[in-house]
């Protein structure tokens, strides 16, 4: 896991620039840093630079920039399966000097250019440079898991791992896009990467599973991984879905392993975290020690749960309280790491978790991101599910609408969500999802309204749902924060779920499947069945990993409030005597308290970077 950075274009930056904007990633790799210069020809060049976070193959030997016959790369991310590949190229008479996974990508380029991409398990955000032909190429793993984000002018071609690095490249700021800042503000999180924009004009992503090649002064983009996203397999026993998934995800956890580092785990009262954890620890023989959010909230806590799976599971655990000691303090100093709004309050509370993970002495860690999208587990699934049984599997219907009333509708807080039909009278409604925006809309001193859409991927709304979900809604968001909060200790997030053969295998369960009794990921909870305690697996709730606001912000402390108020360029875009009464209400719901934290978000990201 590292930083990467670089430019190609006239007049590219000398190595003291590279240097500096190097060290604006300083965070993302502690271990050892480089740059490269080659000039293309008459007044055109490129620069890289990197920071290097060592996770395989300490040694120095593989820093990086990397250089292997003409090509020269910087990379950030793992590739979990380096030793297969390395083991293929040994056999074409291929001589490696390392035993880490760097030279085994460059190996890997030089033997069979974007080709070696479909042969690769892992995350990576990387550049390659060929000195023979002046051409770059970028590369994004297929899920989004590491960031590359790049700014393109008529003079050059700028990218790096966050934004500050590119900025540092420049030697200024891209202008915000106060209509993307407007989106987060009035639709949330879930409306982020609907669109190709970031929160700053000009700034674009390499997309998950895309290539960009820059040769010739002309920029092209193209999809390296298209999946089949509509391969239900009819014929498929629930007993067959479950045995297949546990050799998936067992295999996946397994190479996921492969660190010359301790690893540390997220764990949580839920079902995703706790299969992590006991196929780990359980058929892996893996010495795991468990890192927990603790808050105060009974709609999010689940002490007990996670009590419970650490004394069946016998590992060692540190919990981690919520605090609201110098939150917003610490909120300014995420913002401007990010270089973005937080997208939830949940990464708040994730990045005191990767403080402690950090503390411990752990650089890397483990979490369950993609499980929910993958086997099924949001509220709104299971409604899904009731309009297809429905439709497809009538005499499953009214056994699952029992189910649901009794396991389900006690949890739900969403008003549309608790309406078993919802889906049933209205294939399209989305109103669940937008929950309040014209509320928020009309806080604005300029309205904004931008409905709900999504993708069509398959004509079955559960697993429509559950792509947008993995491609456009939650999964991307994941990953943004994860990988932020993770790199700010200088931790490399690991996500198994997001593993290519596991996830083209769940496409092919059927959807009948993945409900049962009641509770969503079936086929995960029998496929872990045995490992991880029952407890965890029997809980029909979904907490998810949460925090309420009030675990943070004290709005009875006239401090924070007076700051929550104090001149700001965002009353420009928010009307002040909105964000006045709802510091005045006695208690918030959901939806509000989630805008009000935006609010708080926005307010510090206008400040110091407007």
């Amino acid at each position: 896991m590292c930083g990467i950075a670089g430019y190609l274009g006239p007049n590219p930056p000398n190595e003291q620039r590279l240097h500096e904007a190097g060290s604006t990633l300083a965070h993302r790799g502690p271990d050892g840093s480089g740059v490269y210069r080659h000039v293309v020809g008459p007044g055109i060049g490129v620069g890289l630079a990197h920071r290097r976070l060592a996770i395989l193959d300490l040694d120095p030997r593989s820093n990086q920039p990397f250089r292997l016959g003409d090509g020269v790369l910087v990379y950030n991310g793992e590739i979990y399966n380096y030793i297969e590949v390395r083991e293929e190229l040994q056999k074409l008479g291929q001589e490696f000097k390392t035993t880490g996974d760097t030279e085994v990508l460059a190996a890997a380029l030089l033997r069979w250019g974007v080709d070696c991409l479909d042969k690769l398990e892992g995350m990576w955000a990387f550049a390659w440079y060929r000195e023979t032909d002046g051409s770059l190429l970028l590369s994004r793993d297929r899920f989004g898991e590491k960031p590359l984000y790049f700014h393109r002018t008529g003079k050059g071609f700028y990218f790096g791992s966050e934004v500050k690095a590119i900025f540092s490249l420049m030697g200024r700021k891209l202008s915000i896009n106060y209509s993307h800042l407007k989106r987060y503000l009035v639709n949330g999180y879930k409306s982020l990467y609907k669109k190709q924009e970031t929160f700053f004009d000009e700034l674009e992503e390499v997309l998950p599973g895309h290539i960009v090649w820059v040769r010739d002064s002309v920029i092209s983009s193209s999809r390296y991984w298209n999946p089949n996203l509509n391969c239900q397999d009819t014929s498929m026993t629930f007993k067959d879905a479950v045995h297949e998934a546990k050799h998936f995800l067992t295999s996946s956890v397994r190479i996921r392993l492969r660190s010359d580092v301790p690893i540390a785990f997220c764990l949580s009262g839920g079902v995703d975290s706790n299969a992590l954890v006991s196929i780990a620890s359980k058929e892996l023989d893996y010495e795991c020690h468990g890192f927990t959010i603790i808050n105060t909230d009974s709609r999010y806590e689940e002490r007990e749960l996670v009590k419970t799976a650490v004394s069946a599971l016998g590992i060692p655990h540190t919990a981690v309280a919520t605090s609201n000691k110098s939150f917003l303090r610490n909120l300014r100093s995420l913002i401007i790491s990010h270089s973005a709004p937080i997208y939830t309050l949940t990464y708040y509370a994730q990045w005191l978790l990767m403080q402690a993970i950090n503390e411990n002495g752990y650089k890397v860690s483990v979490s369950g991101t993609g499980a929910d999208e993958l086997f099924s587990g949001y509220y709104d699934h299971h409604l899904a599910y009731l309009q297809e049984a429905s439709r497809d599997f009538p005499d499953q219907y009214k056994v699952s609408l029992k189910n649901w009333e009794r396991e389900i509708k006690p949890w739900v807080r969403n008003p549309y969500l608790s309406n078993p039909n919802y889906f049933i009278d209205s294939p399209n409604s989305r109103d669940h999802i937008f929950l309040d925006n014209q509320v928020f809309s009309s806080m604005l001193v300029e309205p904004f309204a931008e409905s709900f859409y999504e993708q069509h991927f398959s004509d079955r709304l559960l697993r429509n749902r559950m792509l947008n979900e993995i491609f456009h809604e939650t999964v991307p968001v994941i990953l943004h924060e994860d990988d932020l909060n993770a790199m700010y200790f200088s931790i490399e997030n690991r996500s198994p779920f997001l593993d290519r053969k596991l996830f083209e295998f769940c496409q092919s369960i059927p959807s009948v499947h993945l409900i049962q009794q009641g509770r969503a990921k079936a086929v995960l909870r029998n496929a872990v069945h045995g490992l991880a305690p029952d407890a965890v697996i029997t809980s029909a709730r979904k907490v998810g990993f949460n925090a309420p606001i009030f675990d943070f912000l004290d709005l009875k402390d006239p401090v924070i409030a007076s700051e929550l108020m104090a001149d700001s360029p965002i009353f420009e875009i928010v009307r002040r005597e909105e964000i006045a009464q709802l510091l005045d209400e006695a208690s918030l719901p959901n939806s509000r308290s989630k805008f009000l934290f935006n609010f708080a978000c926005s307010k510090i990201f206008l400040e110091e970077f407007s």
